[in-house]
């Protein structure tokens, strides 16, 4: 989106193009359905985290779909789903007992680098962007925005740590 529409860099409030409402409305819609497929067929004490994610996840792009606003802002947020892959990869290799492959070697090296460019980076990249916009952000949305960053950003480095540990540090 971001290269087809380069105007979305420059106003990730008020510039979009249909799709990306679209998109980030689907995204809601997973974000959903996987919450409540947790909730039916999950022990709560395995999925409090993800349930919590997804809990931040939906109110944030709520937001943006009820409003029609911020959904550049919203579409920088679903870059962290690339690495998602990689994490969704390495549930199912752990589940098929693959650990000690090179198939499984290899998503864990492809699935740090993603986590740094599309977790790490990208959630500091918003952080930085809230901060430095927070005069043209509404005072009740700015600290929905500061709140969701704040749990995001701990979250995923806590997970990045277990990442690290698991697979790299054994």
């Amino acid at each position: 989106r971001f290269y087809l529409h380069p105007e979305l860099s420059e106003d990730l409030v008020g510039t979009h193009p249909p799709g990306a409402h679209s998109l980030v409305a689907v995204s809601v819609g997973y974000f959903l359905e996987d919450f409540v497929d947790m909730l039916c067929n999950q022990k709560l004490h395995q999925s409090w985290e993800l349930l919590f994610h997804h809990s931040v996840v939906i109110v944030c792009f709520g937001i943006s779909v009820l409003l029609h606003q911020y959904v550049g802002f919203a579409l920088m947020a679903l870059l962290v789903e690339i690495n998602s892959i990689f994490l969704h990869l390495r549930q199912i290799l752990l589940m098929a007992n693959l650990v000690h492959t090179t198939c499984y070697r290899l998503n864990s090296i492809i699935n740090l680098g993603t986590y740094v460019v599309f977790r790490i980076a990208t959630l500091a990249w918003m952080s930085r962007w809230l901060f430095l916009n927070r005069e043209n952000v509404p005072p009740a949305t700015y600290a929905v925005g500061t709140v969701g960053m704040a749990i995001m950003t701990p979250m995923n480095i806590i997970l990045f740590y277990r990442l690290l540990r698991s697979d790299f540090c054994k």
